[in-house]
């Protein structure tokens, strides 16, 4: 049996220097076989591209460093529950295992709102764990959202 080994601690590394850019605070890790591939945060504000969330710039680092579209092997962790787009790029990458620790009730796109993995024409559903490392990513995203409405 394999002992598990967790890289939420990772992603919220990443989660917090998002954060230090002004970035909501979400972080990502992609791992294969224990070894980490990809790792970043938000930079849709700093790359001006609405698309730059974690999860895909992990996505993205990890198939152009791999050179291949497809990451069936992979663990993604990632600080936040994916939204919709995220969670269509983790199933189109065709993610292994997802491990996520907040939950998303206003965005979230697995467990909430559109549930992405469990709509028929979702060609692969990866693997759910949800509320890996929820307290320190609730908490990271709590603060960052106070100190934004009390500089305003």
């Amino acid at each position: 049996m394999t002992k598990f080994t967790s890289y939420m601690d990772v992603a919220l590394e990443e989660a917090r220097a998002a954060a230090e850019r002004g970035e909501v605070p979400v972080g990502a890790v992609i791992v294969i076989d224990g070894e980490i591939v990809a790792r970043d945060g938000n930079r849709t504000r700093e790359l001006n591209d609405p698309t730059a969330h974690a999860e895909m710039q992990v996505i993205r680092s990890a198939c152009a460093s791999l050179g291949k579209e497809r990451l069936s092997e992979a663990d993604l962790y990632v600080t936040l529950e994916p939204c919709p787009m995220c969670a269509a790029a983790i199933s189109n990458a065709r993610i292994a295992r997802l491990y996520y620790g907040a939950s998303d009730p206003k965005s979230g796109g697995v467990e909430q709102g559109p549930r992405i993995f469990s709509h028929p024409q979702c060609h692969h559903k990866p693997e759910v764990y949800e509320g890996v490392g929820e307290g320190g990513a609730a908490e990271l995203l709590k603060k960052f959202f106070a100190d934004k409405r009390t500089a305003s």
